[in-house]
């Protein structure tokens, strides 16, 4: 029979974890696949460890990992999957907006012959206005900037078959876009539309800030672009500096030079520096992900580990 495992990266969810386990079990005891759970807690601080150990008392399909600290959700994902020894793993978020009831339609996909079947939103519920734009902006703009095609409105919600696991695998860069990385294995790719429903109990951990910081991620991950533009962008002020310097020569040969122009000159220096600082501050975030990559840190350390007592 196939395998298939369910792994779960959590982070401070223990108010919706048994909810989310009852649903997905139900979903599981459908499906004619051999299958089991991987919990993987990124150093919730709070009791969500407890609950994950109760579950997997509880269901001798499910195991669980226990990271040492917060190593982030993109690392919690990593362990998850390099633990998976199954034909084929799904990766879902615990909140329930990902709705555990479309696991058998990615199964479906997956039997179809496709190695990667992701799940992307027809409508994003519970989420205001502006997330929504900048959203759909980030998707977007991150398919003009990469040669690497990301799917619009599309998360982490996906099946991977074994091929793709194992490429995967071979992918170990400390800084990590996962949907960049998904789609970047490339194989046979295929999406399923479904409403995302809004987040069932607890709060988001992913504020503004957090999402610029995985917006700017994704971009300097998966291109060269910002470079390119303050290339450009530095020639072009090049040639406008040269174009007025050029104006303010033939004013004073056929005017005069009337000692004017300081709030030209410093709007001139202003921009100049401007941008000079906008280059620099491209260069360094490519610099500093170099400066990580060079250290060959793991991606993360693991704590506790639990075995579903029912093995494949």
């Amino acid at each position: 029979m196939p395998q298939l495992t369910v792994v779960v990266p959590a982070y401070n969810e223990s108010d919706v974890l048994m909810v989310f386990h009852r649903r997905l079990s139900k979903v599981l005891d459908s499906l004619s696949l051999d299958c089991d759970v991987l919990y993987v807690d990124d150093g919730s601080k709070d009791d969500t460890w407890s609950i994950i150990e109760k579950l997997v008392a509880d269901d001798p399909r499910t195991g669980a990992i226990k990271l040492s600290r917060n190593f982030g959700k993109e690392a919690a994902m990593t362990a998850g999957l390099d633990h998976v020894t199954a034909d084929a793993a799904v990766v879902i978020d615990s909140d329930l907006q990902d709705p555990p009831e479309l696991i058998p339609a990615l199964v479906e996909q997956w039997r179809a012959g496709f190695d990667v079947v992701y799940a992307t939103r027809s409508a994003r519920e519970g989420e205001t206005g502006f997330k929504r734009f900048t959203a759909a902006a980030f998707y977007r703009s991150m398919n003009q900037l990469s040669d690497t095609a990301i799917p619009r409105d599309t998360g982490d919600f996906r099946l991977l078959s074994r091929r793709a696991l194992d490429a995967l695998a071979q992918l170990r860069e400390r800084q990590r876009f996962m949907k960049g990385l998904f789609s970047w294995i490339g194989y046979r790719q295929t999406a399923v539309r479904y409403l995302r429903e809004p987040r069932q109990a607890g709060t988001t951990k992913w504020n503004y800030w957090r999402l610029a910081q995985l917006a700017i991620e994704g971009i300097t991950s998966f291109s060269t672009a910002p470079l390119r533009l303050a290339t450009w962008v530095g020639i072009a002020s090049a040639g406008l500096a040269f174009v007025y310097g050029f104006i303010v020569l033939i004013r004073a040969l056929f005017y005069g030079d009337a000692v004017r122009g300081y709030p030209t000159l410093m709007l001139v220096i202003l921009f100049l520096g401007g941008v000079q600082l906008l280059a620099l501050g491209v260069i360094g975030e490519y610099l500093g992900r170099n400066y990580a990559e060079s250290k060959r840190r793991p991606l993360y350390f693991i704590e506790e580990q639990r075995q579903p007592r029912q093995l494949h």
